[in-house]
């Protein structure tokens, strides 16, 4: 028996992977976060038992695990976006490996990469930005020591800020200083959705921009200069007369 920890992708049933909808359709126990994860994306299961975790606390889904283990059934646990990113598997880690219950990840497509598709953009550009930052705005829980906006700022990186958008007019005054009013930030609110929306500005208009649009939550905030339309180098991958393994010069 083995749970599996399934990330189910941004929101369109369609990005999630062949593997995860495959364990999805076999395996006799769904736990799914039915707050973040579409209905659609358990389309096609023949599962015994379906259980939305949104309404349970830790104990309980671990109690609905221990039980699945004790009957030799398979539970197919579905996150939102990828697992390993806020998706609380850790502390159900922890209690699996003391009970001796095998869990495997599996991997999803995050809201990040959701969102630079939906903006057509990449998000490491030559010259211009090399490092993505993931990270969350720390409000009701505190950030640890030197994980605080500002000191990931200073790297002037591009950065994806996940929950945040309730705090977005502290953001932009926490950015400012590194970035600049000019620097281009989108808001993109539950991308891949089939509501999906999204507004892009800079940090001088952004706020505006959010009101109007009366984002509150499930939204990503993306910043830097990589989503307007500083210049950049071709990549030295493709180059003319660059060789390496598989283009020998």
């Amino acid at each position: 028996m083995t749970v599996y920890f399934i990330g189910a992708g941004p929101g369109d049933p369609e990005l999630i992977t062949v593997k995860g909808q495959r364990l999805i359709r076999q395996c006799p126990v769904i736990i799914y976060a039915g707050s973040l994860v579409p209905p659609a994306v358990l389309q096609g299961h023949s599962a015994e038992t379906v259980i939305n975790s949104a309404e349970l606390h830790l104990e309980q889904i671990i109690e609905a695990m221990r039980l699945a283990h004790a009957n030799g059934q398979d539970v197919a646990r579905v996150h939102s976006g990828d697992p390993s990113l806020y998706g609380a598997i850790g502390e159900q880690i922890r209690h699996l490996r003391a009970l001796g219950i095998d869990f495997e990840i599996v991997p999803g497509v995050t809201a990040t990469a959701a969102s630079a598709a939906l903006l057509g953009c990449e998000l490491t550009l030559p010259d211009v930005a090399q490092t993505v930052i993931l990270t969350r705005y720390g409000d009701s829980s505190p950030m640890p020591p030197g994980e605080q906006l500002a000191d990931l700022a200073r790297h002037r990186a591009t950065l994806a800020i996940h929950l945040g958008v309730r705090h977005l007019q502290r953001i932009v005054t926490e950015l400012l200083p590194h970035y600049g009013d000019t620097c281009p930030i989108a808001v993109l609110h539950r991308a891949s959705w089939p509501d999906q929306d999204w507004v892009k500005g800079t940090l001088a208009d952004i706020v505006e921009q959010v009101e109007a649009k009366g984002f509150r939550r499930t939204a990503l905030i993306l910043v830097g200069h990589v989503l307007g339309d500083a210049p950049f180098a071709d990549s030295a991958l493709y180059r003319a007369g660059h060789a390496h393994l598989y283009r020998p010069g």
